[in-house]
């Protein structure tokens, strides 16, 4: 699957990555607040060039174990905000994965939710998914709140799952069901 690009939504543009948002990512993924969560170091610009370079080849899915990685482009402020991505987790058993990441300044404008909306629409329209996952570290309380806001429902609270930057950390498991999506819509 390739989608059609730009996928439009009500304010925003979801694209493949170009060499040009460079500034951009790096305003948001160089942050500590935005990396306080996540299993990677606060990388200098050299590593969000190498990080960005990935994720402009992440454009189609193919094959289950892909994942599709775009920007979230928003023309009010003439720049990308944050990324999204799907997972395809498994092909024959019809599962996805959902994240994404965004730059603090535009917190509270209800653009993360938008973006990561069209990327459940996106799996569960665009590719027949079954089930579509989200996870967090629990005190990460604007990601699930964004994952409740958009439908999702907590399946697991695992304790302990894994060391983040030196100590142990929790998880959360948030999940949706196509049967879910069609029903909210």
């Amino acid at each position: 699957m390739r989608p059609d690009y730009p996928l439009k939504t009500e304010r925003l543009l979801l694209r493949p990555f170009e060499e040009r948002d460079l500034d951009d990512f790096f305003a948001y993924r160089a942050r500590p607040d935005v990396q306080r969560y996540l299993f990677t170091e606060v990388p200098d610009r050299a590593a969000c060039a190498e990080l960005l370079a990935r994720r402009m080849t992440e454009d189609e899915l193919t094959e289950e174990g892909q994942r599709l990685a775009l920007a979230v482009y928003w023309p009010e402020a003439r720049r990308v905000v944050g990324d999204v991505v799907l997972k395809w987790l498994s092909e024959t058993d019809r599962q996805g994965e959902i994240g994404y990441g965004f730059n603090p300044e535009f917190q509270g404008k209800g653009l993360a939710t938008e973006a990561a909306g069209a990327m459940l629409k996106l799996g569960f329209e665009g590719l027949g998914l079954h089930r579509i996952i989200a996870q967090c570290d629990p005190r990460n309380e604007p990601s699930w709140r964004l994952m409740e806001r958009l439908g999702m429902r907590r399946e697991a609270h695992f304790r302990d799952f894994g060391i983040l930057k030196g100590e142990w950390g929790d998880l959360y498991v948030y999940a949706m069901l196509a049967e879910e999506y069609r029903t909210l819509k």
